[in-house]
């Protein structure tokens, strides 16, 4: 038991036992029910006289702070409107999202995220999460017992470095709301208790010179950590996090490329872990080329994919996909010869500019001998598309407008139906628009993007735009290892989660989207948790047997409810 309340559950009923009064109840956000205290509970907890007469449900105080979030002016107004909200009452705020999740989604997470992320010192008001200081490894443990949980009360930590924030890079400490805003989804569209959850920030110092210089800055300040010093801080964080709480799931949340492949493999074994940005983006976009590939009444193995930005999520996204085509019957090495990736150095090529991370999918030198090239010794986008004649076209780049009317006229011009992702974050990074794609190819392609778009209407057909939105995968993959105490997130685990979304996309008229829309986001959670569950029980990963997988699914989501009080 906390302090302030010991959250219990009976004949099947959350509850929760109150140990304080007055004012302290209200300045609890885990506790406070605002003006839903009924008479009985305010005599009993004090509360007598510090809230209006009034005693209000919970519907009546929803129509309330929905109609304040509609009033605010834009949308960093909503993102702070609600993070306050939070602050305040915890339980409401959940229960307001998740009712409105497709208009909310944009806000808690991307594309507002970003901008609230750069702003971070400034609107600062109170902590959430834990911050860890590289320049004080000894108080990791103590910061991450500091709130009193013990070993089975957390089920799910969100770490991040900051370095890698969305599409804007190191933003130091500030990082630490991507965390708060990945535990929200993670709790609206799955029902992972927030009570059990951990947000994280390893604050390892910032290259960003604009923070260094800002005074509000509230992060450590001094340039980022590298090398050892960085690699022993990180241990000493998973060493700590695997005593502290041997059963939680650790997400790893926008780590730069190099760190966030090095450092999956290094612990994934070690530890129940899994970075969003490397597989639960590859599982959404898997997700969707199935769905497209569905539709086009042709077998993966048949096409050919190119990979427009081979960083983290690209390389990421190229592997799940081969995994997937080895699943269907291809050897390992037939498919990878399915793929053909591009960095900011231009085509991969063994020999040349390539990561190790990226060097699986470094295609041969010999390879380019009699290829036509709009500069001799240069493969760019262009080039490779005009001799490679990929059917799939996945943009990763955060180069805006990268996919021009010529390159997709010419892919047009061999393929009737080219699959084709623009998924750079934010909006403006956007490797093309989708209807600048339906124009280009006379509404013939198929589209999924990374940054929410209206439907399109063209030639009087309305294109719904699917949105290869991690949301739809990474809560649903949390919920089935948490479900089933997961002992390791698998490859194939991934995959589950990615066919599982994907059957769920079964309306196949024109125009119809590629992906499930997000107002099914607490379902297709349910149906991707089921999946990995199984998929972990069959892989003899699991350490809790479940009986009836989608039932316990279900039991074990938390729904954004007052509890029953008891006053002690």
């Amino acid at each position: 038991m906390s302090r302030d309340f010991e959250l219990t559950r009976h004949n099947g009923r959350d509850v929760v036992r109150i140990g304080v009064r007055g004012r302290d109840v209200l300045s609890n956000p885990m506790i406070n029910f605002g003006t839903a205290f009924t008479a009985g509970q305010r005599a009993a907890l004090g509360l007598t006289g510090l809230l209006p007469s009034a005693v209000t449900s919970m519907d009546a105080q929803l129509r309330r702070v929905h109609r304040q979030f509609a009033d605010e002016p834009s949308d960093i107004a909503k993102y702070i409107f609600l993070n306050t909200m939070q602050d305040r009452n915890e339980t409401l705020f959940y229960r307001l999202l998740t009712e409105n999740i497709e208009e909310m989604l944009p806000i808690v997470y991307t594309p507002t995220i970003g901008k609230a992320i750069q702003e971070y010192s400034h609107w600062f008001h109170k902590p959430r999460g834990v911050y860890l200081d590289i320049d004080n490894p000894d108080g990791i443990r103590d910061a991450l017992l500091a709130d009193g949980q013990g070993p089975d009360d957390i089920d799910l930590i969100v770490v991040t470095d900051s370095e890698g924030i969305l599409g804007i890079g190191d933003q130091g400490v500030g990082g630490v709301a991507i965390t708060v805003g990945k535990l929200s989804v993670y709790v609206a569209a799955a029902g992972i208790h927030p009570h059990r959850a951990l947000p994280v920030v390893l604050d390892t110092g910032t290259d960003n010179l604009d923070l260094l210089n800002e005074p509000a800055y509230l992060g450590v300040r001094h340039s980022r950590v590298r090398g050892p010093q960085y690699d022993q801080f990180v241990d000493r964080f998973v060493t700590e996090v695997k005593s502290c709480f041997p059963n939680a799931l650790l997400h790893w949340e926008d780590f730069a490329a190099d760190n966030a492949h090095r450092l999956l493999q290094r612990y994934r074994e070690e530890i129940c872990s899994f970075n969003d940005d490397i597989q639960g983006t590859a599982a959404v976009v898997v997700a969707a080329v199935l769905s497209a590939v569905n539709a086009t009444h042709t077998r993966l193995a048949e096409h050919r994919i190119v990979i427009h930005g081979a960083g983290t999520a690209g390389v990421g996204i190229a592997h799940l996909l081969a995994d997937v085509m080895v699943s269907q019957g291809m050897t390992r090495e037939e498919a990878m010869q399915r793929f053909w990736g591009l960095s900011s150095h231009g085509l991969l090529i063994e020999g040349g500019w390539v990561r190790d991370f990226q060097a699986p999918f470094a295609r041969p030198a010999t390879e380019q001998e009699g290829w036509l090239l709009d500069n001799p010794g240069e493969y760019g986008l262009a080039d490779v598309v005009r001799n490679v004649r990929p059917t799939i076209l996945i943009g990763a780049s955060a180069q805006a407008g990268s996919f021009t009317e010529p390159i997709i006229r010419e892919m047009t011009s061999y393929c009737d139906k080219p699959i084709i992702m623009p998924l750079s974050n934010p909006t403006a990074k956007a490797e093309a628009t989708p209807a600048e794609l339906l124009t280009w190819t006379d509404g013939q392609a198929l589209i999924a993007t990374g940054s929410p778009f209206s439907p399109v209407t063209h030639n009087g057909t309305r294109f719904d735009i699917a949105q290869a939105n991690n949301a739809l995968i990474f809560p649903g993959i949390g919920l089935g290892v948490i479900t089933c105490r997961a002992k390791r997130v698998t490859d194939t685990m991934i995959a589950a989660a990615a066919s599982a979304v994907a059957a769920t996309a079964a309306d196949r008229r024109l125009g119809a989207s590629l992906l499930p829309a997000m107002t099914q986001l607490r379902a297709i959670s349910a149906r991707v948790a089921v999946a990995v569950a199984q998929t972990a029980i069959a892989e003899g990963l699991a350490g809790r047997e479940l009986v009836n997988p989608i039932q316990e699914v279900y039991e074990a989501m938390w729904q954004p409810s007052y509890p029953q009080v008891e006053v002690i």
